[in-house]
């Protein structure tokens, strides 16, 4: 090889090299992106959650607040000192920028949250100080009834601005997750356009210069079979000689052949897994995406590797983005059970109900049709998300021993059934209507459920005597 071809030949390969580095540098940002947006995803997530809860404990000490003072029987067992202490330490740790719970999580704020929550704590703390007057034993009943009169008037300022703040929450954890489809996008057009420019710079040239060559020994084997047909007469032995040369010749030709047809072949190949990559990606969302990058990993991991800690990065790699698809796989479990869709509302409600009895020590039994007909993914959602509610509320409040699920198939109708033999409770403790009250929302998300399935809720309670919620949709 000449010093002409040695210096070609040396810039074609760092070319391809700095081409192949490109595409891993941008598959491990996008992966390390990801997985870092995701983490921050569910701090904001558990940031949304606390600061909905503040509304909803700022109404349940109002309310234990009036029946405190009025002296009016109740059946709210909640310490209110506690209530009162976790409401302060969650206000303060909201607006401090750090929850500190099973583990710690970052309150990401804005500028506008912080000055929003400047503009909540004057009402905060007056609602604070005149609920600390109501919890004391040392204040005079006029005390209280006046402490009484500011925490009601300052009530409804602090659940408007409690509001506005976890829409601000929300909407801030929509951006970054818009943000993250941005950076995607640009680190897939990034990636496209080093594949472009590797087929333009690198393999155009490798091709043009396989062709030149191809020409050359097409021409070099013309003018040896001229110069053999002349000296064929006179010298037998140099045409043999000639026919080797033919023939090796040949072989080198064949061999480079060979080589072009598995470089185009790969070529081809990594184009098409790249289009089926990408098409994924597009189609399925960021799960896809991530089993498109694991693929890409397994084929960086075949090739070969200059040492052993190369090598150690790239199982590293791969092991880390398993994690992420296995985490992924999970959320969407958790969102859906896969056996509702595969086999049908009965076997998810008999699988509920089993998880129900382990998770939490009460008997629980489920009595179905055993009719392998099937209801529409719309019914089975909402019927199963109902009795979910239904079997949470009864675990949570009801002090119950057994819960029983029964579903019913008619001809005309459709009957899920959900009823315990708990401590029960009274008519009055029991939205009459949807709303959007957090104390009562289990019981208002079904009501919901059962409204958009042309269906009709009822439920049914005595104290001591338990509680029966049941659903009917006719057909």
């Amino acid at each position: 090889m000449n010093p002409l071809d040695r210096q070609v030949a040396q810039r074609l390969t760092q070319y391809y090299v700095l081409a192949l580095l490109l595409v891993a540098i941008l598959t491990v940002s996008g992966l390390f992106f990801v997985k870092k947006t995701l983490l921050g995803l569910d701090d904001d997530g558990r940031v949304v959650n606390v600061a909905g809860r503040q509304r909803m404990l700022s109404q349940r000490l109002t309310k234990l607040a009036v029946l405190r003072t009025q002296e009016i029987p109740h059946a709210d067992l909640g310490n209110f000192g506690e209530l009162l202490d976790l409401w302060c330490e969650s206000q303060e740790q909201l607006r401090e920028g750090m929850l500190e719970m099973e583990k710690a999580y970052t309150v990401r704020k804005s500028l506008l949250l912080d000055s929003m929550f400047v503009n909540v704590q004057p009402v905060f703390e007056s609602m604070h100080d005149n609920l600390k007057i109501i919890d004391s034993e040392k204040a005079s009943a006029d005390d209280k009834k006046v402490a009484l009169q500011v925490v009601l008037g300052k009530e409804p300022l602090f659940l408007r601005q409690m509001d506005a703040i976890v829409f601000r929450f929300d909407a801030e954890s929509l951006a970054r997750v818009e943000y993250l489809e941005r950076v995607e996008w640009l680190l897939a057009l990034a990636t496209l356009t080093v594949l472009f420019l590797e087929g333009l710079f690198v393999f155009r040239p490798v091709v043009n210069y396989a062709k030149r060559v191809v020409r050359q020994l097409t021409e070099s084997e013309g003018e040896l079979k001229y110069i053999n047909e002349r000296l064929e007469a006179t010298n037998h032995e140099l045409v043999k000689t000639q026919e080797k040369l033919v023939r090796a010749t040949e072989e080198k030709y064949e061999l480079q052949l060979a080589e072009e047809t598995v470089r185009a072949a790969a070529l081809l190949e990594g184009q098409e897994e790249e289009r089926k990559r990408f098409a994924r990606e597009l189609h399925d969302g960021i799960g896809q995406m991530l089993t498109g990058l694991k693929l890409h990993v397994e084929k960086i991991r075949q090739m070969p590797m200059a040492d052993e800690k190369q090598r150690q990065r790239v199982e590293d790699l791969r092991n880390l983005l398993q994690e992420t698809i296995q985490n992924t796989r999970e959320v969407a479990f958790n969102l859906m059970p896969s056996v509702l869709g595969d086999f049908g509302l009965e076997a998810a409600l008999k699988l509920l109900a089993e998880q129900t009895a382990r998770s939490s020590g009460i008997e629980t039994a489920f009595r179905g049709t055993k009719e392998a007909a099937r209801l529409t993914p719309v019914q089975e959602i909402g019927l199963y998300r109902i009795a979910q509610e239904g079997l949470n509320n009864a675990v949570k409040y009801s002090e119950a021993t057994r819960i029983e699920v029964v579903f019913k198939r008619s001809a005309s109708e459709i009957c899920l059934t959900v009823k315990d033999n708990g401590k029960g409770f009274k008519d009055s403790e029991m939205p009459k209507r949807e709303t959007s009250l957090l104390a009562h929302n289990g019981l208002s998300n079904m009501r919901t459920r059962a409204r958009l399935l042309h269906g009709i809720l009822k439920i049914t309670s005595r104290i001591n005597k338990g509680s029966v919620i049941e659903v009917k949709l006719f057909l």
